[in-house]
């Protein structure tokens, strides 16, 4: 699906998460770049180029960003809340793929801009066809904001 061009910031910081992410997304020919985040200032730095990022290309912005929620330094909602009050990023497709079951978790994801919340399934199966659903949609299927406006 789609191409390389399209880079894809997966904020994860259990490995076994990372690794289950990565082989549904190989398992759906997803080819797409995956930068990992290992916690929410790693995200912060790669999505601002600041940091271990100062001086990347800051035109190339991710296609998506799939965000965990329960994350060490800087959590899931606080890199939520910085993408959204942020003209560089505002607009950028902000999918949560977490465990959390917790219901003020959705509400307060919804509030601060999500445009989806997955929670993890656990069996690999399971995962793997939301993965697919979500590269579907999110790198094909989905329109993005105009880039006049995602700068602004």
């Amino acid at each position: 699906m789609r191409d390389k061009e399209k880079v894809i910031l997966l904020v994860e910081d259990h490995p076994d998460d990372e690794e289950l992410t990565m082989r549904a997304l190989a398992k759906n020919n997803i080819i797409n770049e995956v930068v990992v985040a290992r916690d929410g200032v790693q995200a912060l730095e790669y999505l601002f180029g600041t940091g271990a990022y100062a001086g990347r290309d800051m035109t190339k912005m991710p296609e998506i960003v799939l965000l965990d929620l329960k994350l060490p330094k800087v959590d899931g909602l606080e890199v939520l809340r910085r993408l959204r009050a942020d003209d560089r990023t505002k607009f950028l497709p902000v999918v949560i793929l977490t465990s959390s079951k917790e219901e003020q978790d959705i509400i307060k994801s919804y509030q601060l801009g999500a445009n989806s919340y997955v929670r993890k399934p656990v069996d690999f199966q399971e995962f793997t066809k939301a993965v697919q659903q979500l590269g579907l949609y999110w790198l094909i299927l989905n329109e993005p904001a105009p880039e006049k406006y995602a700068s602004r």
